[in-house]
């Protein structure tokens, strides 16, 4: 029902408002490099990102970067992801009984709700506008519809079974998906490219060359920096913005060497070590006659459930590099360095129980121990 969102020809008209939330970000910028001290960029990127999005795929007309009630949803979400991590790394809190007792614990009922009367603002807001007759009209006339519209025409022409609560928990994943996780692949390509300058130059000439100053900058173009692209997928393979991914099994499967997985269980892979290989930040592994396997590069996933918004992320992590290398370079913080994941090994169980991710050291003691039969150490 959703992939028409995403069609080839309706993502070219998003390129023009993309660049336009980025050169917000980047006007912001140039009032605060003025200060002379490090520029802590994830939550501007957030917010262009959550900008992007909000206009492209849920009709919204105002301006997201100067709404400080979305920099309250930015802030939830950063603090609803630090909540998550912490509670996997931690083996103790994959009991909910212990876990709601830890003051993360307690936390965590409440942190939800502001993303959720953000996401219920967004929908009501476009519900009230489609009770105009001028605006529903041009709508039914778009060619292809948005997001949003896609849902609450369902909801409204075609008897769709989706409840208001189903539709809330659409618009959450998406809205979330659509500027969290592009917002921290950008962050990493810069970082990436700082850590290397040599790249980042070679990335600023070819855009030079084939942009000048950017201010005309279209969907023709992103197809017409290869090696920029390159050194973004380098980044990707490097920083996977989603590191796991899980699915379940909808039937048994034997592997070559005997091992078997019944239907049911739950499958983990780490993309994060799939890919990594954190001494080697080589862009020309993707040249166009670099040969590797089809699924050795996952950052989006892959089959038929990959993510559907992956071409709108890569377009806009695209023009978000190419317009910021226009204007800025791009220099480490040295007194931020990031710190490598903890090596751990997941305990998936069924869809009825959790995975749990277990550091390693702590995993070598536990494979003394007797492991149901339905869960399976990865």
């Amino acid at each position: 029902m959703l992939t028409p969102a995403f069609h080839y020809d309706i993502l070219k008209p998003y390129v023009g408002i993309m660049a336009n939330s980025v050169q917000v970000m980047l006007d912001r910028w140039e009032q605060l490099i003025s200060q002379d001290s490090p520029l802590e960029i994830f939550q501007h990127i957030s917010l262009m990102t959550l900008d992007s999005i909000m206009k492209c795929a849920f009709s919204y007309q105002g301006s997201i970067q100067l709404d400080r009630t979305s920099q309250f949803y930015i802030q939830a979400i950063e603090y609803l992801n630090n909540l998550i991590y912490s509670r996997i790394r931690n083996i103790f809190h994959q009991n909910d009984t212990i876990y709601s007792l830890s003051s993360n614990g307690r936390w965590s009922k409440y942190t939800p709700s502001c993303p959720h009367e953000h996401t219920d603002q967004v929908i009501k807001q476009r519900k009230a506008e489609l009770q105009n007759e001028g605006e529903l009209e041009k709508v039914r006339k778009k060619r292809h519809l948005d997001f949003l519209d896609i849902l609450l025409f369902a909801k409204m022409e075609n008897g769709s079974s989706l409840s208001d609560e189903d539709l809330r928990a659409e618009v959450d994943t998406f809205m979330f998906e659509g500027h969290d996780t592009t917002a921290s692949g950008i962050s990493w390509a810069f970082y990436a490219l700082a850590m290397h300058p040599n790249h980042q130059q070679k990335c600023r000439e070819e855009v030079q060359n084939l942009l000048g100053d950017g201010s005309s900058i279209a969907s023709e173009h992103l197809d017409q920096m290869p090696y920029t692209t390159m050194c973004l997928k380098e980044a990707l393979r490097l920083y996977p913005p989603v590191p796991t991914v899980s699915r379940e099994l909808s039937k048994p499967i034997t592997f070559p060497d005997g091992h078997f997985l019944p239907k049911g269980i739950l499958i983990s892979l780490s993309i994060y070590a799939l890919h990594h290989n954190p001494k080697v930040f080589d862009p020309s592994r993707f040249a166009p006659d670099s040969p590797r396997h089809s699924h050795s590069f996952l950052p989006f996933s892959g089959g038929s459930r990959n993510c559907i918004g992956k071409q709108f992320a890569m377009n806009e992590l695209k023009l978000a590099v190419a317009l910021t290398l226009l204007h800025f370079e791009l220099l480490p913080d040295p007194t931020r360095v990031p710190f490598p994941i903890q090596r751990s090994t997941c305990i998936s169980g069924s869809s009825t129980n959790p995975e749990v991710c277990v550091p390693t050291a702590i995993m070598q003691l536990l494979q003394e121990l007797p492991v149901k039969d339905h869960w399976v150490i990865m």
